[in-house]
């Protein structure tokens, strides 16, 4: 089968499953193989649930026919990723089984009673109608918990559990990124806002004069000593009255420059000068402030450890699949799915060998 009528193939079957919102489909004939590794094969109708479920959350297709161009490129773009994720989790699946990892009744019965749970499923009729809706069985739901159990266990045992993290590594990783542990300055404001009306003729002058004098009238009064949060609940015209006028708390960074410029000259306590803003004047008290703080690399080393932890299981995790890889026996039967794998595989190499960010 040659690249264009493999894919306007995977197209209709795409499309035809798509429209129906039916996710498997159940071959009736023997399975046509496309790859074996290791003697246990990777089916057309598997590949094609695999391009199923990756085209769910792309609505643009729901409605697409088959001969579409967009489709058939958008299948063309994903089936490398999707071959080389599928081959890969078969060898997984089988290091899994080798170290003799199994999924228990017990174990199935839990995870089903959560899904039950999570997805309020308050009885066995309800559970069994959901699962119907997506097309399965309770035998498929099994097999794919313990398909997805089996990989998590061998990712944790045999790579992520093997890892370790030096102190050189640590502080390395904490110099370069030490941004992720600042926590930003913080403040919290109350704030008076006397509206300007405006109509489609724009804004009266002496309405605007009028707004202002009554802002400052506003300030005055709280420099003297009045309440703010009563003051707001009677003027302010912002929905924060409704909380004695109190915002935040704000990352300082968040604000605009000039309002940054005029909150770092104030005191805790101090009301700003009047501003103008896009609805009327403001008037602005600030309320509390917090320093911007640096983490010491002792107070942030469990976050660093876990960072450093992830990055490199990432490029371990690959390096294992490498191995596994290189003992495999790996018989594609479609050439132009071979292609597509080694596209991806070479693709994967290229980014572990690149440089870290």
């Amino acid at each position: 089968m040659n690249h264009r009528s493999f894919v306007a193939a995977s197209a209709a079957v795409l499309f035809a499953a798509l429209v129906a919102a039916a996710v498997p489909l159940r071959a009736q004939i023997i399975e046509q193989v496309l790859v074996r590794v290791n003697g246990e094969i990777v089916s057309k109708s598997d590949f094609e649930k695999r391009q199923i479920n990756a085209l769910r959350g792309r609505p643009e297709f729901a409605n697409t026919n088959p001969s579409s161009l967009e489709l058939q490129k958008a299948i063309a773009e994903l089936t490398p990723d999707l071959i080389l994720e599928a081959v890969d989790e078969l060898l997984l699946i089988q290091r899994g089984r080798e170290l003799n990892y199994t999924l228990g009744d017990a174990q199935f019965k839990s995870i089903v009673d959560e899904i039950k749970k999570n997805n309020n499923l308050t009885d066995e009729a309800q559970f069994q109608a959901a699962l119907k809706q997506e097309g399965m069985t309770e035998a498929d739901l099994r097999r794919d918990i313990e398909r997805n159990m089996l990989i998590n266990q061998v990712q944790n045992v045999e790579v992520t559990q093997k890892l370790a993290v030096t102190d050189e590594e640590a502080r390395a990783y904490y110099e370069a990124h030490r941004t992720e542990f600042t926590t930003p300055s913080e403040v919290m404001l109350r704030e008076i806002l006397i509206e300007v009306p405006a109509t489609s003729r724009g804004i009266n002058a002496a309405q605007d004069d009028e707004a202002k004098a009554k802002a400052e009238e506003i300030r005055q009064r709280l420099i003297k000593g009045e309440p703010f949060p009563r003051l707001a609940a009677e003027v302010s015209a912002s929905p924060s009255k409704a909380n004695g006028g109190l915002i935040g708390p704000i990352h300082m960074d968040e604000l605009a420059p000039q309002l940054q410029e005029l909150l770092n000259k104030l005191k805790v306590g101090d009301v700003a000068d009047v501003i103008r803003t896009t609805r009327g004047y403001q008037v602005l008290k600030l309320e509390s402030r917090t320093e911007m703080k640096n983490r010491s690399f002792e107070e942030a080393r469990n976050d660093i450890g876990r960072r450093v932890i992830e990055s490199k299981s990432r490029s371990a995790m690959q390096a294992y699949l490498d191995e596994l890889r290189g003992q495999a026996n790996i018989d594609f039967r479609n050439a132009e799915l071979k292609r597509a794998y080694d596209q991806a595989l070479a693709k994967r190499q290229k980014a572990a060998a690149a440089p870290p960010q």
